[in-house]
This record gives C-alpha cells, structure tokens and sequence, in this order.
C-alpha cells in the first residue's frame, strides 16, 4: 500500500502541475485543468486522509530546520484526517462542476490566474491541517487566507466585490494575529513550537494565561469560521465570490476555523473549567440564532445562503461548548457524545451547503438574477437543479431521512444532558442555548420554505425566467454525488458515528461508542455485553433487522443510562427510511387502486376567477419574510432612507416605494462604537498638527523624558 507521506509528495507535485498548466494553457481550456487536475488532487487528499482516519497510523515528518526556530513539521491525526477527508469530499464534486462553470468568464477575466489560485488555495488548506508546528500551520494560513481572498475579489471590475474581498482580508488577519499570540503564548510553556512538545507542557499552566489563550485563539480562527461577533466579512464574500468558490468558502475554508478552535483548546490545552465552555456554548447559540433571522429577511439566494453559514457554524460551536462543558466538569462520555454531534454537523454541513452553493450558482449563470422577489417557476425549466436545491433545503433544516437531522438531533440530546450537571447557572445556560437552538430550527424551515416556493415554485416574475435552461450533465453529476452524501450520512449513523467517536476520543480520553450505538446485531462480537431482556426488548421491536445483510453494530442510535433508565434517548433513520418509502409506496398503489378506471381530466386553474394569474399577484419573497421582520425588528432597527410616490394613471392610486437601509446588530452594536471612539481619538490627536516646529520639539522631548522616567522605575 502507498504511504501517506508518498502520497502526500503527488498531492503536492499535482498542485505544481496543475499551478504550471494553469499559466501554460490558454483561457480556454483552463477550466478543463482545473477540472481533471483538482479532482485527482481531491482524490489523493482522501486516499491520504481516508488512511489515517480509518487505520489510526498517524503520520509525521520533518522538513527542515529553521535557525533559532526549530524543525518545520507535517503530521496528521485522525482529527486532521477527518477535516481532510472533508475538504476532498467538497472539492472533487466542485472541481467537475468548475469545467463548465467557469466558461461564463471567458473573455471577461482571467481563467489562468484562477487556475493558479485555485490549486494554490486546495495546496494551502491541506499544509494547514498537516501543519505540525506553529510556525508551519501559520505559514500555511497566511497562504490560504490570501489566496481566498484574490478568489473572492476574482471579480474585480465590481466595486463591491473588491471591498468584500478586502474586508474578508483585514478581518482574516486580525483572527490571524490574535491566533498567532494564543499559540505563541502557549510555546511560552514549553520553550518549544512543536505541537507534540506543546501537548506534553506543564500541566500547572495559571488560569490568566489559560484565558488568555482561549479567548485569543477561539475568537481569532472564530474570524475565519464566521462566528458572532466575527462574521461580519461572510455575507458579503459569499455573493462576491463565484459560486463555485462560494461552495469552498462555506464547504471548507470555514472548517478551518473549528479546526484551530479544536486544535488549541481541545488537543494542545485541554480546556479545565466549564467558563470557557460555557462562552463558546454562548457564542454559538448567539450564532445560529443571528444568522437564521438575517437569513429569513435577505432575498439574494447567495446570501441567504451566506448567512445560514452562520447559522451553522452556530450549531457547530454550541456542540463544541457543550462537549468542553461536560469534559471540564468529568462527564467523559457525554462531552465525547457533544464532540461527536459537533464534527458530525460540520460534516454535514460542508456537504449540503456545498450542494446548495453549487445550484444557486447555476440559478445566477443561467437566469442571471438572485433577487427571489424576481425569480419564480424554475422548476419547470431546470427540474434537477430545483430536485437537488430541495435535498440541500431539506438536510439543513434537519428533516428525516438527511443527514442534518442526525447532528442537530443529536446536539439537541446533548444539551439535555445538562441535568447531569451539578452547578443550576449552568444548566440555566443550557436551557436557554437549547430554546435558542431550537428557534434556530424553526426559523430555518420557514427561510428555506420561502426560499425554494419563492425561487422554484409558482410562475416567473421577470423576463429573466424565461432564459433559463437546465444544467448541463456534467454539473447536474457534481450536484447528485452531493446529494447522495447528504443522504448516505442521514440514513447509516451508526457507520458514521464509530468513526468520528475514534476522532474525538483523544479530547476527552473516553469512547462513546458503546453509550450510543448498542450492538444490536447478534453477529456483532459486543452483542453478548448487552443485557439479554434489554436485547429481548429491542429485538422485538425490529432492531436486529438487516442483520444478514449489513455488517456493524445495528441500525440504532442509542444513548444507554442507569438500571432505572435504561433508555435516555433513541433513533433510527436507517429504519425510518424504510417506512417512509413503504408509506409512499402503499400511498401510491392505495391511490392507483382507487382511482382505476376512473377519467382524470386536466382543467385551468381557478386563479380567483382570473383568466391568467399575473406574477405581480402573486406572493414574493419579501412578503413571506415580513412577519419575521416585523417580530424581530428589535433587532434588526432598520432606519428608512427615502419614502417616493408614483401616481399610476394620473388619478386611480399611488405607489409608495419606502427604502430601508439596515445596519447588522453587531456592526452596531460592537464595530460602529469602536470607529467613533478611533474618530474622535484621530480628531483629538489631530489637534497636535499646529504647524509650529517649535511644539514638535516639545512634544518629542516630551516623550523622551516619559520613557527615560518609566525606565528608570523598571
């Protein structure tokens, strides 16, 4: 068998390759690079995580030595496996969808340039999760951070796309800086920069510095993972990006900023009191919430969509809260249920978010609007771009049989098991982050109902519709293989969660294997562990079903209790699955058995009596989103701009067109008070500028003598 560290040279020597074919091939024919060489990239990516993550081998070499640094490392766990296995699983179906995507920008800007970045980019994200010291992870940043931006601001001729890369930039680098200071701060430890030293430090680390360290690392990679109040750069990079990149960002860069978060506080420096926990519990649950209700009031699909990243991520870090909670306060199994939930929902949603990216992308190159309140009837002309949007919609909102209703379930559950706490603030945190969690929910099945009936549903309301068309084969496979993994992931948990509970077990030291997915299936070799009534029990209930068909430990995700409790909570969408489609089975015979021999004749639609229903009749975007508005405008404060009336035929009516402009809560809230305070300290230093030579002379004397007196009392 090829090893990792081979493996990983032809990933490299690909990424070269495919960077010197991208300057060498003409426009035309770079999208068919990016095509073939950034799914072999993809493929090797998996091979080498798949290895790791299934085996347990870890992989570690060294590079070189670098004078009073130390030797630059690559090394990979089966955490690092599992983000690189991710990342593979969103740029192969990207990277087919890219061949004739980016032929829209022919003669428009520069496919070579995009070629380049695009390899560099998959090149740098992989350095990243193989970097095994602080100098070598940081390296591999910087690369990935400014690669991703000149791909956002790929569309340069448009003034907001530029400002949108610039802003996703500055951010980048201030999470970067304060990133750097944590990890600095924590080779202070151990006088070293390896992680391996990092991870054996002292273990009498002062609580001031442990904080320091956590609140530096976790908001600096949270600028890259989106969170509040760090997210403000990804509603507006999403849209300026195109959309295949956009499906990246929100796939894959993102992850990145979990992977820092878990990397230091989970791996490097154990979190070792529930306070940091319980921030990140609230950052997250601050999270999902703010990005579903921007998400319910946006009407461009691509920010929408950007905004659900939020969401998301919210989910993600609530899970990773509670499992830092429950492993700083000895409740090992459970914090490994929490991690689990949480990289199991990041999986998740990197594979339906992708998917979602990539049909909006099509929605904007084909029809060429994003507006909702402009889109409508779709479906008609682009059926399996409409078929794969609605598997995306429904594996975000966490509906059976996908795969996102297993995490969020799961987060759900895990949050629950705060009664097992002792302290009663904590567990009135978790009360009101799982109220929020679940309005989360909620919110999201209304925003992606008016989503898709808005975009797909109903009758076009611009001339735009007209032009649209379905996407050709080799964009609709990329959409299917995603829409496969969403439902592979929510139908066959319990194959998933014994590989991610092997991934999470370092952090807490415990394995939860056997707490949540029993084995069921009496040719499993654990089967005769489980008590013979509780068995019974199951057995009769169906839970040994597909035992002669499938290997494993069942088909049940089952969290097991006390002799009292047995059961604190179970599931099956394995098993669900199948009912489901026995009942729309039986539904459809039951109805072609009723209705045989019968006549069915196809009549015009009632329409109110209408002849035909005129798209300005119908509902929009902006109506559906109203009542959210209208809740929730303690948040959102929109200030009106302007307020116009156009008379319509001279006497009958009056149109009144009212213009909004609403400012983010936390921009206002946070980042607008901190630009006043700079303001009037800029005007305040401004006043020194007098023109007289002889003042500035006073003023640098001034200075001399401060530090001269502060160094003498030191």
């Amino acid at each position: 068998m090829i090893g990792v560290g081979l493996m990983l040279i032809l990933f490299l020597s690909l990424g070269g390759l495919g960077v010197a074919l991208a300057i060498a091939l003409p426009d035309r024919k770079n999208p068919l690079c990016v095509a073939v060489v950034g799914v072999m990239m993809s493929l090797l990516a998996l091979w080498m995580g798949g290895a790791v993550l299934l085996s347990g081998t870890a992989f570690r070499t060294e590079l070189w030595q670098v004078p009073h640094l130390g030797t630059l490392i690559l090394e990979m766990d089966r955490i690092s496996a599992l983000f690189l296995c991710v990342t593979a699983l969103v740029y192969l179906p990207v990277s087919i969808f890219s061949a004739e995507y980016m032929k829209r920008y022919l003669g428009r800007y520069s496919l070579r340039s995009f070629g380049v970045l695009y390899h560099v980019l998959f090149a740098s994200i992989v350095l990243v999760l193989l970097g095994g010291d602080i100098i070598s992870l940081l390296v591999a940043w910087e690369v990935m951070s400014i690669s991703s931006y000149l791909l956002v601001s790929y569309e340069h001729e448009r003034d907001e796309n530029t400002r949108a890369g610039f802003l996703m930039l500055a951010m980048g680098e201030a999470g970067t800086m304060a990133a750097s200071v944590a990890l600095l701060l924590l080779a202070g430890t151990s006088g070293s920069l390896e992680f391996a030293a990092l991870r054996g430090g002292p273990a009498d680390v002062s609580q001031t510095l442990r904080w320091a360290v956590f609140l530096l690392s976790f908001f600096g990679f949270g600028v890259k993972a989106g969170l509040v109040p760090v997210n403000s750069w990804l509603p507006l990079a999403h849209p300026a990006a195109p959309g295949n990149v956009s499906a990246v960002l929100s796939g894959v860069i993102v992850n990145l900023g979990i992977y820092g978060i878990m990397r230091v506080n989970g791996d490097l420096l154990p979190i070792a009191s529930a306070g940091p926990g319980l921030v990140v519990l609230i950052v997250g649950a601050l999270s999902g919430l703010l990005g579903v209700l921007y998400a319910n009031i946006e009407h461009n699909l691509k920010t929408m969509l950007a905004h659900h990243t939020v969401e998301q991520m919210g989910i993600v870090t609530i899970g990773l809260g509670a499992g830092l909670v429950f492993a700083a306060t000895s409740h090992p199994v459970i914090a490994t249920i929490a991690f689990i939930a949480a990289v199991y929902h990041m999986t998740n949603h990197s594979l339906y978010k992708a998917l979602l990216f990539l049909s909006a992308a099509w929605v904007d190159c084909t029809v060429g609007v994003r507006n909702m309140d402009r889109l409508g009837g779709l479906i008609k002309r682009m059926p399996w771009t409409a078929f794969f949007f609605l598997v995306g919609a429904l594996s975000l909102v966490a509906l059976p049989p996908f795969n996102g209703f297993v995490s969020e379930w799961l987060t759900f559950q895990t949050l629950l098991r705060s009664a097992e706490l002792s302290s009663t603030a904590t567990k009135v945190v978790f009360a009101v982050c799982g109220a929020a969690l679940a309005l989360t929910t909620a919110l999201a099945v209304t925003c992606f109902v008016k989503a898709f009936a808005m975009s797909f549903l109903g009758v076009g309301r611009s001339s735009e519709v007209a032009q649209a068309r379905e996407a050709p084969r080799s964009m609709v496979a990329p959409m299917a293989v995603l829409a496969a993994l969403c439902l592979l992931f929510g139908v066959l948990p319990t194959y998933v969660i014994p590989v991610l509970d092997e991934v999470v077990a370092p952090l807490t030291g415990t394995k939860a294997v056997d707490a949540l997915v029993p084995p069921f299936f009496a040719t499993s070799p654990q089967h005769d562990e489980l008590p013979p009534a509780f068995a019974a029990e199951f057995h009769d209930l169906g839970a040994q079903v597909g035992q002669g068909v499938l290997p494993g430990r069942g088909l049940v995700v089952l969290h097991q209790g006390s002799a009292r409790n047995p059961v604190v909570f179970a599931m099956s969408t394995s098993y669900g699955a199948i009912v489901l489609l026995l009942l729309i089975g039986g539904s459809f015979l039951l109805i072609r058995m009723l209705t045989r021999g019968r006549k069915v004749t196809v009549q015009p639609a009632w329409d109110g009596g209408l002849r035909r229903l005129h798209p300005e009749m119908t509902y929009t975007a902006t109506g559906f989103s109203n009542p959210v508005r209208v809740i929730f405008r303690a948040v959102f404060r929109a200030s009106p701009v302007s307020e116009t009336r156009d008379a319509i035929a001279e006497h009958f009516r009056t149109a009144i067109k009212d213009a909004e402009e609403e400012v983010h809560i936390v921009d206002r809230s946070v980042f607008l008070p901190l630009v006043r305070v700079a303001e009037w300290l800029a005007a305040w230093l401004g006043r020194m500028h007098s023109g007289r030579v002889n003042i500035y002379a006073v003023f640098v004397v001034g200075t001399l003598l401060v530090f001269l007196a502060i160094r003498a009392f030191l």
